[in-house]
């Protein structure tokens, strides 16, 4: 989703093992900056670890930035590899605003200053860079395949983690909480997604079902109402089927949660998106990981709604449990 170049190891544990100092310079007199300093530090405090990496905060927190912290914002994303070696005189002069305002930036995105800034920087290009270290080659042994594969997919997974928004897992657990019907709709490797989360919802009673054909998504579409909730589900985010699909049941007022990448037509669709940015290859030796990134964001909504159903529901659920034990084999 960035344009990152690569960083040199050294640089990266240099940054990492800093010790990290609020940025001071006694030349900054700029009053904006002074007047609502005591108010960014109870944010600073109080939001600093959200676990989200720094070029996701950025693009979070841009609506609420400054003009002038719009133009900085801008200019981290786009020349993000070169910014790690920059003076904060340097930054606001490439980004021509006044050094205060980087100041603000800083704070603005949850940094305590700009030497935190840039250490947090280079962490996320060096986990970005790192992804690319996992290509599977064609001689590759087994063991290469094995480590790399499962290295990848750890590494997009706590990707996909920091990306997320919490208050975006919390409305679609919420709205499903409530839902008279809940449908699942998915194409390919998002179908099985689909069915996956059909086996988790149906035990939370929620009358539920799941739909890989477009035919059918049409038909159960028109058959919905306002109580009624669709979760769309697509690595691309541009599937024109699942797009038409969408359409229908918010124009019989379906409220429409969607697993897509930022950005992208379905997550702009969507009444509830919930942003899944994973860069895939499309090299056949490259696995892909937005499947299991989709399935892990399922585990939290299903889990999410379960905590919404209070602690009388785990009878319900030991009752789930203790039907199915007659299916398997005693050892």
């Amino acid at each position: 989703m960035y344009q990152n170049a690569g960083l040199a190891p050294e640089l990266t544990d240099e940054l990492a093992n800093k010790r990290l100092d609020i940025y001071t310079d006694p030349k900054i007199t700029d009053p904006c900056y002074t007047e609502d300093i005591s108010k960014m530090d109870n944010t600073v405090s109080n939001s600093a670890n959200n676990g989200h990496g720094i070029l996701a905060n950025i693009e979070q927190y841009r609506s609420s930035m400054r003009k002038s912290e719009v133009k900085v914002a801008d200019y981290v994303i786009q020349n993000s590899a070169s910014v790690i070696h920059m003076r904060i005189v340097d930054l606001a002069q490439e980004a021509l605003v006044s050094e205060p305002t980087i100041v603000r930036f800083c704070r603005a995105i949850h940094c305590n200053g700009f030497q935190e800034f840039k250490v947090k920087l280079a962490q996320d290009l060096a986990v970005a860079n790192n992804i690319g270290q996992f290509a599977i080659a064609e001689d590759d042994s087994i063991e290469d395949i094995c480590e790399k594969v499962a290295d990848t997919t750890i590494q997009r997974l706590h990707e996909v983690k920091d990306q997320l928004l919490p208050h975006q897992i919390a409305k679609a657990s919420s709205v499903i909480s409530k839902a008279r019907r809940l449908e699942f709709y998915g194409f390919g490797a998002s179908a099985a997604v689909a069915t996956d989360a059909l086996h988790k919802f149906f035990r939370l009673q929620i009358a539920t079902a799941t739909y890989s054909d477009p035919h059918m998504q049409s038909m159960s579409a028109v058959t919905l109402n306002e109580e009624d909730v669709v979760v769309a589900i697509s690595q691309s985010g541009r599937t024109k089927d699942l797009l038409h699909s969408i359409s229908l049941a918010q124009t019989y007022n379906a409220t429409v949660i969607c697993l897509a990448p930022e950005g992208t037509p379905i997550s702009l669709a969507a009444d509830i998106p919930i942003f899944i940015n994973i860069d895939e290859d499309t090299d056949q030796f490259t696995p892909m990981t937005s499947r299991i990134a989709h399935l892990m964001v399922i585990d939290m909504l299903a889990i999410a709604v379960t905590q919404r159903r209070g602690p009388d529901f785990i009878e319900h659920l030991n009752a789930i449990k203790d039907s199915i034990k007659s299916l398997k084999l005693d050892y």
